[in-house]
């Protein structure tokens, strides 16, 4: 053994199995004490009521029972854990710090504090890939450069994942889990509640979001049988097409590898369709959103194509109205207002909404992406920096690979095509649910005669539409102009 005794870190890796930072310390140590912090640093700046500390709460809970059932133990605090990290590894008296990379760049600089105060004290610190396939530097262009365009990442990062099936290998727990240190004597024998984190619950029991190791599992399994469909069902939201995991992805109650190494065997042997290998681009999009974060940290506040800086976006009280409309789904476009309904009231919107409501904001709208991106992020359930800034700078035409800023999403027409038959739009707008399948995508061109027969009155019932799109595709364009000039 390297190290008498060592503390694993979680973070975003809620899960006893396949876990790299948890691995190797039990590879490597006599004694593996396990760690999770509610860091006050992030948990501050929330609402009070917020359905990802729930998540975390339920997840956090199904951890300490399994590392209990393993014969180890969690111990749970509740502090900014720059400081807490270093102040247990000393209390413990730990050889070594153990965890897996978080490539956010305020992550990045709080684990080169937590390392500085580590090694200040004669201890190691050791942080291991586990949240992506491939990370950093790992797929390169021929000429050794990061991708900056998705298609050829995809190629080579399939490339690179058939040449290395090893990058694909769990990290088992099980076997080495008689090293785990038991409970500490005197430790508290409850985890902190809701209340004493000074949070209330939200409505996420409520909504039966699955929670833990345990919820990921069931959303899994409950996928693979449609992944054969995914292809076509993912884009239409009223359709139960997705596998709903991207939660569990966020907070690392499953494990990406596994998903992985299963849905490339199915296809190995001749299953998942059409639908598995779209899905399996999808979770693609996630590393290579999470390269692009970390090699071109100034995306975090700024496009990644930098003359579209240069744009000049609405402000003032006008644009700030129309912010609070789209905010709130009172943009007179369905569509867009049963999406946002949708995050609202559960904290996820289908990623086919997810580009609809971001480029009427950005390109009907006129209003800078990073106001969308910043309400995604208070939000949505499964909010990841990488992806949240990758798809937001996608809409807005200033990202890598993005869609080319001419590109302006008809908000009516992706509505008859992707929900045809209302169905979604009826789930969140019921005040609309009289109209009919052809009249429920545009109320304002409804003759009024039939809107009043099915007692709707716009400006009262539902809002006449904030802008008329082919007047604000227009205006897009014009405001555009300047990319083409600095370009």
């Amino acid at each position: 053994m390297t190290f008498k005794t060592s503390l694993v870190w979680f973070r975003r890796d809620l899960r006893a199995f396949d876990h790299a930072a948890l691995h190797h310390a039990l590879c490597q140590s006599q004694a593996v004490h396990c760690v999770f912090v509610y860091d006050t640093a992030i948990l501050d700046a929330l609402p009070r009521r917020d359905r990802r500390v729930d998540f975390i709460h339920a997840s956090v809970a199904e951890l300490a029972a399994e590392l209990r059932a393993l014969g180890g133990d969690l111990i749970v605090l509740h502090a900014e854990a720059a400081e807490a990290i270093p102040r247990l590894a000393a209390e413990l008296q730990v050889d070594a710090v153990f965890a897996n990379h978080d490539y956010e760049p305020q992550a990045i600089a709080r684990d080169a504090t937590v390392a500085t105060a580590l090694t200040h004290d004669a201890r190691l610190w050791f942080s291991f890939k586990d949240q992506v396939i491939f990370e950093k530097d790992e797929v390169l262009t021929l000429s050794q450069k990061p991708y900056t365009v998705y298609t050829p990442y995809k190629n080579a990062w399939l490339k690179k994942m058939r040449a290395e099936p090893g990058c694909l290998a769990p990290f088992d727990v099980a076997p080495h889990a008689a090293r785990l240190a038991p409970p500490r004597a005197g430790a508290p024998a409850a985890l902190p509640s809701l209340g004493e984190l000074g949070f209330e619950p939200s409505n996420l029991a409520e909504l039966a979001i699955p929670t833990g190791m345990s919820g990921a599992s069931a959303l899994f399994e409950d996928f693979l049988p449609r992944a054969a469909r995914y292809d076509v069902a993912r884009d239409f939201p009223a359709l139960k097409g997705p596998s709903y995991l991207s939660m569990h992805l966020r907070f690392g109650t499953v494990s990406l590898r596994y998903l992985v190494r299963t849905i490339v065997d199915l296809m190995d042997r001749g299953g998942g369709g059409d639908g598995a290998p779209v899905w399996l681009a999808e979770l693609i999009w996630r590393d290579f959103y999470a390269m692009i974060l970390y090699q071109n940290p100034h995306v975090e506040g700024g496009a990644f194509k930098p003359a579209y800086d240069a744009i000049a976006w609405e402000t003032g009280p006008e644009a700030d109205a129309a912010f609070a409309a789209w905010c709130e789904g009172r943009t007179g476009y369905p569509l867009v207002d049963a999406a946002m309904a949708q995050l609202n009231q559960t904290g996820y919107m289908h990623n086919r909404l997810r580009m609809v409501t971001a480029c009427f904001l950005i390109k009907d709208l006129g209003i800078d992406w990073r106001r969308g991106e910043a309400y995604f992020a208070l939000h949505l359930n499964d909010f990841d920096l990488a992806s949240n800034n990758g798809g937001w700078q996608w809409a807005s035409s200033s990202g890598c690979d993005a869609q080319p800023y001419f590109r302006i999403f008809n908000p009516v027409t992706q509505s008859e095509k992707f929900d045809a038959g209302g169905r979604f739009i009826r789930r969140y707008l019921p005040q609309l649910k009289a109209l009919g399948d052809k009249e429920i995508h545009a109320p304002w061109l409804v003759p009024r005669m039939l809107l009043e027969q099915k007692n709707i009155v716009l400006g009262r019932d539902y809002p006449e539409p904030l802008v008329q799109h082919d007047e604000a595709r227009k205006e897009t364009l014009e405001r555009y102009a300047v990319v083409k000039v600095l370009a």
